[in-house]
């Protein structure tokens, strides 16, 4: 079951989901609600903004094992109307502020294509 796996997932995080869940929960980032460990149709993703469609994907060593996996989960997900993001966790233990800045400039490319589109 989806949910059991998330919450699952919820209580074990890597170390790079620590870290940017601390810097993400409580709509700390620019006031975004970010859910964590979150199903999707047939999928949990990382983190999770409702509001932009915005899906964090952390990745570790592991995903390079997994691309073709990966890369049709990422086609699932953008034609559900989501915007994945990928991140290395390396770069969010050594690098969030550049972490945070890609993010950053997703959410506003979110934002200005909503404003377009009204």
């Amino acid at each position: 079951m989806p949910s059991t796996r998330a919450r699952d997932l919820r209580k074990n995080p890597t170390e790079a989901e620590k870290k940017l869940w601390s810097l993400l929960r409580l709509k700390q980032f620019d006031g975004h609600r970010f859910r964590r460990q979150a199903p999707i149709g047939p999928y949990i993703v990382d983190f999770f903004c409702p509001a932009a469609r915005i899906i964090i994907e952390v990745d570790g060593g592991q995903h390079g094992d997994a691309l073709k996996y990966d890369e049709a989960r990422t086609a699932w997900l953008s034609t559900q109307g989501h915007r994945v993001i990928r991140c290395w966790n390396n770069d969010i233990l050594k690098n969030p502020d550049g972490v945070l800045l890609r993010l950053r400039e997703a959410l506003d490319k979110t934002s200005d294509d909503h404003a377009e589109a009204h």
